[in-house]
């Protein structure tokens, strides 16, 4: 088969590869229909992640198909139309049964495209199939349910409810990329009563308020803890997310967000923050980071089927596989291209 495979901090090829095969009886091989690239794996080919090694297939984000099961996949069968989670779950240990399955100590946690060979391929082995993907309803199309495989429950756990977003509160989000873009869609479903999205590039501004940001502030030209201020009486926001992952976007996280308040990081760091103590010591302030766990993907996958979420808007390029070349240099300029999420399916 053909996959995508890492050579190295800014090497990529569309290569031949072997076909994956049952390793243990708790794994089933998805065929890949649909796939897109992430943030992370930009971090990857930048060196941000070196557990990543010489020849793994990247990628943590499908719907596919099932094409087989081992002996001890108990609730899928070939032929099944499944989500494939950016994070899997053993089920057993004690962070699985927490649902704090992003640090599941049994062999799972985020593994695809990490700790072994990932998505961005024709097909992929997934471990613990039972607990690590999600069937498909009925009328939801690839391009609705992929969203739904990372963006979207990173953005609702790590930044919405992590941070506590509730009714009336005013919510920064720094970083209109598509995670930004996603938890102004997570956002929204907590009612605040403003949302301002923070980026240096128009096209994304234009994005968010699409999405449905109230206000939108390019901070290379405009003053944003003015804008802040100005909001907020003075005090601040209520709720800062960080969706970039780079230390100034931290600290800027950190300097607009009130005494009392959340300041939740999303994003991927390849570099120390500095976290300035010496100023925030007194201003009781809540700090999150965290790693997905996916528990929230049934319930957001019930809002995509029912209406209420409609995420197929974040896809703005359309690839074959064969094209997965040509769809990372766009996605990598998304400055230029405009770039929200890519779509790569196994045909036009």
């Amino acid at each position: 088969m053909k996959a995508l495979v890492f050579h190295g901090p800014g090497k990529r090829v569309w290569e031949d590869v072997p076909d994956p095969h049952i390793q243990d009886p708790t794994d089933a091989i998805v065929r890949v229909d649909a796939v897109t690239i992430c943030g992370t794996d930009l971090h990857i080919l930048g060196g941000d992640v070196p557990e990543v090694t010489d020849g793994r297939i990247l990628g943590h984000e499908a719907v596919g198909t099932v094409v087989e099961v081992g002996s001890g996949v108990q609730t899928l069968s070939p032929g099944d139309r499944v989500l494939v989670s950016c994070v899997t779950a053993c089920g057993r240990c004690r962070y699985c049964r927490d649902t704090s399955y992003g640090q599941c100590l049994g062999g799972g946690g985020w593994i695809l495209g990490h700790l072994i060979d990932g998505t961005q391929a024709e097909q992929v082995r997934v471990p613990f199939a039972d607990n690590s993907t999600h069937r498909v309803p009925d009328g939801v199309s690839d391009e609705q349910m992929l969203m739904l495989a990372d963006i979207l429950p990173t953005s609702y756990e790590v930044g919405v409810l992590n941070g506590r977003v509730k009714p009336a509160d005013i919510v920064v989000i720094i970083g209109a990329g598509p995670i930004g873009l996603a938890a102004i869609l997570a956002a929204k479903l907590m009612s605040p009563s403003h949302i301002v999205a923070v980026d240096l590039a128009d096209s994304r501004l234009d994005a968010a308020k699409a999405f449905g940001a109230d206000v939108v502030v390019n901070s290379g030209r405009d003053d944003v803890a003015a804008i802040v201020r100005d909001l907020t009486g003075g005090l601040g926001a209520d709720v800062t997310m960080e969706a970039v992952g780079i230390p100034a976007t931290f600290e800027q996280a950190v300097a607009l967000v009130r005494p009392g308040g959340h300041v939740a990081n999303i994003g991927v760091h390849g570099k120390p923050a500095t976290l300035h103590l010496e100023d925030i010591w007194i201003k009781n302030l809540t700090i999150t980071t965290g790693l997905v766990d996916t528990y929230s993907t049934p319930t957001l996958i019930g809002l995509v089927d029912s209406g209420r979420l409609d995420t197929s808007s974040m896809i703005t390029h359309r690839f074959v596989l064969d094209q997965f070349e040509e769809a990372y240099d766009v996605f990598s300029r998304a400055g230029e291209t405009g770039a929200l999420k890519v779509l790569l399916t196994a045909s036009s």
